[in-house]
């Protein structure tokens, strides 16, 4: 239970800093979208390729524990997205949006140090093929997803046009498939360029976590309930049950492998959440999702380590 309250307490105080910079006046509501514009046009494409680029090739392709957890996540996203559309009676855009929030783990700023405390030296390169899953796979069919879902009453072929020119423009992508080129051919990066991309890729997770209590200054939770709690259960509850049903199927030899896949799907989404969000207009909603559902997993996860340590998977 101490090392979940020593992973979540500076994330939840970094978020109170912008909230109290917000409301003290400090910072302008409307001058707040620049850092969430920092973070997911420059910082976290950055870190992406820092973490892709670094890893060998031997890290990046652990293909049973990547085609368990990538089948389990892709699971989830067609749960997610299926109960938006079907079942809510949402927009495709809205409904991936929200699927988001279910199926992007927090694995480098939380679910790593918890698995790095379970399973040790393992834990490293299970989290190269979280990253490679979450950015190379799933980013790319989110990202796609909801594009679609914003001209859906157009014909289908400049539709796919104007997502593949989207798509190739994102800095998102760039990073990942530049990344896992370098990692792949084994291109050296030079020292300043190396060191401009550290520097960026540090300021990821503290300007992220600033963002995002800023965001929070300004929201109204009237008539979010709804969307908040799908979100939250979805991500702590259904996301690790899918991947634990696929190694149900595709068992691997390494039980503290499926263990570390089992928590890390287990963990809050990703603090980056609210300003992919951003792009379609439901930061809000969104910074509110990941605040709530990183305060319950304190809970969840102490549970799922429980349950970890005992056995039960």
């Amino acid at each position: 239970m101490l090392t979940v309250l020593s992973i979540t307490g500076p994330i939840f105080m970094l978020i109170a800093i912008g909230y109290v910079a917000v409301r003290l006046g400090l910072i302008q509501p409307n001058n707040t979208r620049a850092l969430g514009v920092f973070v997911i046009d420059f910082a976290l494409p950055a870190l992406l390729f820092r973490a892709l680029s670094k890893r060998s090739n031997l890290e990046l392709l652990n293909p049973d524990l990547l085609l368990s957890y990538a089948l389990g996540s892709f699971l989830m996203l067609g749960l997610g997205i299926g109960f938006g559309v079907f079942v809510q009676r949402r927009g495709l855009q809205a409904s991936t949006v929200f699927a988001m929030g279910m199926v992007l783990s927090n694995s480098a700023f939380m679910g790593f140090p918890i698995a790095e405390e379970l399973i040790g030296a393992k834990a490293s390169a299970a989290l190269a093929v979280y990253v490679m899953v979450e950015n190379l796979f799933m980013l790319p069919i989110l990202i796609g997803c909801a594009e679609l879902g914003r001209k859906s009453g157009s014909h289908w072929a400049p539709v796919i046009r104007g997502i593949l020119v989207r798509l190739i423009k994102n800095p998102l992508i760039l990073a990942i498939l530049s990344g896992v080129i370098c990692s792949l051919l084994d291109v050296p990066i030079v020292k300043p360029l190396g060191k401009t991309i550290d520097l960026l890729a540090g300021s990821s997770a503290p300007v992220a976590l600033f963002y995002i209590g800023c965001t929070l200054a300004g929201l109204t939770l009237k008539g979010m309930v709804t969307d908040i709690t799908s979100v939250v259960i979805g991500k702590l509850l259904f996301h690790p049950l899918c991947v634990f049903l696929l190694f149900l199927l595709l068992p691997l030899e390494d039980p503290t492998l499926t263990q570390s896949a089992i928590i890390n799907a287990a963990m809050p989404m990703a603090t980056i959440y609210p300003l992919l969000g951003q792009k379609y207009g439901y930061e809000g909603v969104c910074s509110a999702a990941l605040v709530a559902t990183t305060v319950i997993s304190f809970f969840t996860v102490t549970g799922v380590l429980y349950l970890a340590q005992s056995g039960f998977f």
